[in-house]
């Protein structure tokens, strides 16, 4: 069984069990990157607010010999978890007076979003772009989220000027961002993908050197939000990469793992750019969906010059001041 033919038959199948009226029905949809993905919408009559399932992976589970009516059943169980009961209030986004405090931003790559970008008000990065978003609900199923766009600017009556300083302020509070090693992070993975505790039997004590220097060292670190949701933004919230120098005490590399998070490791003359630059090449290529790819080389962060600019050749290292 193709890929389109698996769609239709989970969309028959799902048709069949779910109850109240609902409707399952095919949705194809243009995402990061320009890629495109194949949903599943269930729409239930009088809920103006409909889960979209995604069905690339269930495929993937499928091919590796997962049986047709265990995936229907997953699928089936995951629309149980967050379907809504009640409608949401979209009076809410009608004026920018109700959707302001929700207003935020992610990073996104420019050459491979134009067509998307054309459509959306944004900021130049280097060579990426900010793009706004306006968190409607955060769960523990997930975050419900809508982009904001040329047609929501008119409406509101509002510049891109304004959206920037409001989605400024609004990070700090919604989406707050944290620093920690590559260790804990390597802990929290585990943790997560394996419902394991550490090694000492205890669960992981969370970490943000941000808010507190616990003096834990590594050579790679992590930036990303509290939500681990595009987290990658954080290297354009304002003063967030002086407070990382200000911790690390040199310059240093930003690798742009995935549009959820950076690394962050400290300049030496043990690795050049260049080098950094095919190990970020090469990471996109194996391990990250193309949906996710942020970019494909580092940046520098420089004190001297207070700014992050793309790391084509690595100054000499700075030392403790």
């Amino acid at each position: 069984m193709d890929y389109r033919e698996f769609t239709h038959a989970v969309e028959e199948q799902i048709n069949q069990k779910i109850a109240g009226g609902a409707e399952a029905k095919l949705y194809k949809t243009i995402k990061n990157n320009g890629t495109e993905r194949t949903g599943l919408l269930v729409e239930t009559p009088g809920i103006n607010i409909s889960p979209t399932i995604y069905l690339e992976e269930y495929y993937d589970d499928y091919r590796n010999g997962k049986p047709m009516g265990k995936i229907v059943d997953d699928i089936e169980s995951f629309y149980q978890s967050v379907r809504r009961e009640d409608s949401w209030d979209y009076r809410q986004i009608l004026t920018y007076d109700g959707v302001k405090d929700r207003v935020v931003f992610k990073l996104v790559n420019t050459a491979k979003n134009r067509k998307y970008l054309a459509t959306v008000p944004h900021m130049d990065f280097l060579d990426l772009s900010v793009v706004f978003y306006v968190i409607l609900e955060i769960t523990e199923e997930g975050t419900a989220s809508m982009a904001v766009t040329s047609d929501h600017l008119k409406q509101w009556n509002v510049r891109t000027d304004e959206l920037w300083a409001d989605a400024a302020e609004n990070v700090k509070r919604l989406l707050p961002a944290e620093f920690f090693t590559m260790d804990h992070a390597l802990k929290e993975i585990l943790k997560k993908g394996m419902g394991m505790q550490d090694k000492a039997g205890e669960a992981v004590t969370p970490e943000n050197l941000l808010r507190e220097d616990t003096c834990a060292r590594d050579g790679m670190y992590v930036l990303t939000n509290s939500l681990r949701s595009y987290g990658a933004a954080c290297i354009v919230y304002p003063h967030i990469l002086d407070m990382v120098w200000d911790i690390l005490r040199t310059d240093f590399y930003v690798l742009p793992s995935s549009v959820h998070e950076v690394i962050i490791t400290p300049c030496s003359d043990a690795i050049s750019c260049r080098e950094l630059d095919e190990m970020i090449r090469n990471i996109n290529d194996t391990q990250v969906d193309a949906e996710e790819v942020l970019s494909g080389h580092a940046y520098l962060y420089e004190r001297s010059l207070g700014r992050l600019c793309i790391g084509t050749k690595r100054p000499a290292a700075r030392g403790a001041l």
